[in-house]
């Protein structure tokens, strides 16, 4: 479909939400799309999935001055087999045979609600989503069983009992959390939904209908334990993981600080190690994915950039002292969640080598190098950056190096992750994946550290809404080592704060305009990976223009 009939019918596509407006101030943006100075141009763990189990509501006191009354039986519970995947694929099917029709392709760690098996026992009947599904062989997963909530209206314990509030948030999410997996590749994009409340649930929704399964959203350190040590504020955080959980979206979580932030309690890495990995296991403790957890964060990125001194406390950048400070806090969060993904930060491309920044490429070998050539202990995928400046998605990083017109180094490709691949074979780690935290075009025509490869270079909106289609359909034929590919971005309502957006930077690389609460202000970009993700899993867009 051409992306130009696309945008010819997006302005009749405005549609009215109706949320409540609260809330504001300054949200962390990524930080991917620096021009690095040198130009001189203008592995998945199985995951544990269980409900959020709401607690009996306490017995009320009775005065003793009361006759007893004789006491209610206690409710019986109600026994919920699950049955959990343990080979890397299964078919699920139509009957109870190897040629019944494949309805579903189940994947390692998967589980599914149990509603019987056949007369041979050889094949079990499952359910999704209270939906029936079909029949899997019951050689190729474990069953385990679970107790759900007493039916509604039955009391706790032997007395009647008030209604009580739960130990969740306001709106908590109380089904099924989705596993910690990802497909190769898997689909995500930065979101901008802690501060600006009135259009959280918008957004979600969007990422959910355009075919997205994860979100990444900035978890950052002084949001939540700004006022000292072990002082933390869940209050946002609750909302953003529970109203995430409810549509069935997956979180990677960014874990960092505000580069800008003066005079925070804990100071600056490396030294602020051991404080940082408290605070990422309070994180993976309090959304680690269990029965009674609040909610689940499936992954988390520690830290930001680590190549550039701006983000390492103003000095220069140690992949070592980085190596060190990732391990703590990899400890903490699996000590709290076993089955977390753990990333590590990704790296701003850059060809400078001196006290202020380091080459991406040279920071990873070094980083290898710190851990002894293993990176177990460390993370469970690597995370990189992938911008594609003035590239389209295929072009080799040799003709990058070789051609001016794309900026003279191997980096300004998005191939260039390709490089960083081939230092974790070096190593031998090709077991575990890559993690694309960002990428993405900028259709940038004002600012001018950036429109050399956007507008300058001929990437107009509808560019960008191709190469981004083509970065994934290159993926998903090339790299199989490929996880989640997180782009840029969803757009940040607060750009508009001084009544002009495009003079933000990050305005330009938007999927969206920065839409207020009663707009959805398309962009190309938007409706074409909608139209594209919802394809793969034979479903349609439902804001294709020319359905």
């Amino acid at each position: 479909m051409a992306t130009k009939r696309i945008l010819a019918t997006i302005t009749a596509l405005a549609a009215l939400l109706l949320l409540a407006a609260c809330g504001g101030g300054a949200e962390p943006t990524p930080t991917p799309t620096k021009t690095p100075a040198a130009q001189e141009q203008p592995a998945t763990p199985t995951p544990t999935l269980a409900p959020v189990s709401v607690e009996p509501a306490p017995a009320q006191e009775q005065p003793a001055a009361q006759p007893a009354d004789t006491p209610a039986p206690a409710p019986t519970p109600v026994i919920e087999k699950i049955a959990r995947v343990t080979a890397d694929q299964l078919n699920i099917r139509s009957t109870p045979s190897t040629d019944g029709t494949i309805v579903k392709l189940a994947l390692t760690g998967e589980t599914y609600t149990v509603l019987g098996q056949s007369d041979d026992g050889q094949w079990l009947e499952l359910a999704e989503n209270g939906n029936a599904l079909g029949w899997a062989a019951a050689e190729f997963m474990t069953v385990e069983e679970r107790v759900v909530e007493a039916p509604a209206g039955q009391p706790s314990g032997g007395e009647q009992t008030a209604e009580q509030p739960t130990q969740a948030p306001a709106g908590g999410f109380t089904g099924s959390f989705a596993p910690a997996t990802m497909s190769s590749p898997d689909y995500g994009a930065q979101v901008f939904v802690w501060w600006r409340e009135e259009i959280r649930d918008r957004d979600l929704d969007l990422m959910k209908e355009g075919g997205f399964n994860w979100i990444k959203q900035s978890f950052s350190w002084e949001s939540i334990e700004g006022a000292g040590r072990g002082q933390y504020d869940w209050s946002i955080a609750d909302k953003v993981v529970t109203h995430a959980n409810e549509r069935g979206l997956k979180i990677l979580a960014r874990l960092s600080l505000d580069p800008d932030k003066q005079g925070f309690w804990a100071g600056a890495p490396p030294a602020s190690g051991d404080a940082f990995a408290e605070y990422a296991g309070a994180l993976a403790s309090r959304y680690n994915c269990q029965p009674g957890a609040i909610g689940c964060i499936q992954a988390f990125q520690i830290w930001n950039e680590p190549n550039l001194a701006r983000e390492w406390g103003g000095k220069r950048p140690n992949p070592a002292e980085y190596a060190e400070f990732l391990g703590k806090a990899y400890r903490a969060i699996k000590a709290a969640n076993p089955n977390a993904i753990v990333i590590s930060a990704g790296m701003a491309p850059t060809g400078d080598n001196s006290d202020i920044a380091m080459p991406d490429d040279l920071f990873y070998d070094q980083m290898y190098q710190a851990m002894g050539g293993n990176s177990n202990g460390y993370f469970d995928a690597l995370g990189v950056h992938g911008a594609g400046y003035a590239a389209p998605p295929e072009l080799d990083p040799a003709e990058a190096a070789s051609n001016s017109k794309y900026g003279g180094y191997r980096f300004f490709a998005f191939r260039h992750v390709e490089d960083i691949r081939a230092i974790m074979e070096k190593y031998g780690d090709t077991a575990k994946k890559i993690v694309l935290l960002e990428f993405g075009w900028t259709f940038d025509p004002v600012n001018p550290a950036y429109k050399w490869h956007g507008a300058d270079a001929g990437i107009d909106m509808f560019v960008q809404a191709d190469y981004l289609k083509r970065a994934y359909q290159y993926a998903a034929a090339n790299w199989p080592w490929v996880g989640l590919m997180s782009l840029l971005t969803m757009p940040n309502l607060d750009w508009l704060n001084d009544g002009n957006g495009s003079d933000e930077e990050q305005y330009w690389w938007a999927i969206m305009e920065p839409s207020q609460i009663n707009a959805k202000e398309w962009r190309p970009a938007y409706i074409e990976l909608c139209i594209y993700l919802n394809s793969l899993k034979g479903q349609k867009c439902i804001y294709d223009p020319n359905q």
